[in-house]
């Protein structure tokens, strides 16, 4: 079996489990006598501030004359309340009735309660499995611009578990990204080693972009004196790039330079990270150094960037 046919076969498997379980999580739906369209439309309908039909019809991927249909059969049943716009007359807002939000507040709450028995035996860490992996479906098999994107928070501290992640995600990025061997995985660990023993708050932060419980961007500013801060391990997961979170990061890290008063902040790179250089570039780094080297099973030249922040 070769690749394609393997991702049709698990995508069938995958299809074959997800409809009897979503059978399980829509009993609710079959006790209230409505089909899954209809309680989607309802839904939906309930979640927009005066949403019109042509909105609907693209976001539920639904058939004009059905969805007509439908609507008029919820005006009939009391649940709808249609409202003439009063800039375009040939518009009509739609909003739940009294009698449609009742309806719509005992479907979530019944959904509420399957989902809460089909998750309580699951361990947390479980739940987050389950959840991580639906956010993943959801964002990768979106069309452009329509896939939800994860919140993003920045943690401030290290936490165990934390540097053994991050040294996986240099050693597995960059050998994929630039072909760096396993020489360059030993230099992170390294750096690593020599870093944890000495680390102060006080004049170290590691910066660390957080999404969904998982670490999807990191940077450091070590302090090397009073007035000279080294700027490491600068990452971004591929899944997270073209956010705008490698600007937020060295934004961030910049500022905590200047809040400790160093005067001069430097990194070291290669000639190979083009895009994290013009980062560096836009940030207001300048390039002082540059050596060719045999490093890390590549040809490059090794490149130090400095900023002066006095």
């Amino acid at each position: 079996m070769d690749h394609q046919q393997s991702i049709v076969h698990q995508i069938r498997q995958f299809n074959r489990f997800y409809t009897g379980m979503i059978g399980l999580l829509n009993q609710h739906i079959l006790e209230s006598n409505l089909s899954l369209s209809e309680v989607r439309v309802i839904y939906e309908i309930g979640q927009r501030h005066k949403c019109t039909a042509g909105e609907l019809i693209p976001a539920l991927k639904i058939d004009g004359g059905y969805l007509s249909r439908l609507l008029k059969k919820f005006e009939k049943n009391g649940w709808l309340n249609r409202q003439q716009s009063t800039a375009d007359g040939r518009t009509f807002f739609l909003q739940l009735s009294a009698a449609g939000k009742k309806l719509l507040a005992g479907l979530e709450e019944k959904s509420t309660a399957e989902i809460q028995q089909l998750t309580a035996p699951l361990s947390e860490k479980q739940q987050q499995q389950i959840t991580g992996a639906m956010k993943s479906i959801r964002q990768i098999l979106s069309a452009p611009g329509e896939g939800a994107v994860s919140d993003i928070h920045i943690r401030y501290n290290l936490q165990p578990g934390d540097v053994g992640y991050l040294i996986y995600l240099h050693g597995q990025l960059y050998a994929k990204e630039s072909g760096y061997n396993l020489e360059f995985e030993a230099y992170v660990c390294k750096t690593f080693y020599e870093f944890l023993p000495t680390y102060n708050p006080a004049k170290d932060r590691i910066f660390l972009a957080i999404a969904d419980n998982q670490i999807v961007g990191s940077v450091a500013i070590l302090g090397s004196s009073r007035h000279l801060a080294q700027l490491r391990w600068f990452l971004i997961h591929p899944d997270y790039r073209g956010k705008g979170l490698g600007k937020q990061l060295l934004q961030e890290a910049i500022g905590f330079c200047k809040e400790k008063d160093y005067q001069k902040v430097y990194l070291m790179t290669t000639s190979m990270q083009e895009t994290a250089i013009a980062l560096y570039k836009k940030a207001g780094f300048r390039k002082t150094g540059e050596k060719y080297l045999q490093l890390w099973g590549q040809q490059l030249y090794e490149q130090r960037y400095d900023m002066d922040l006095s």
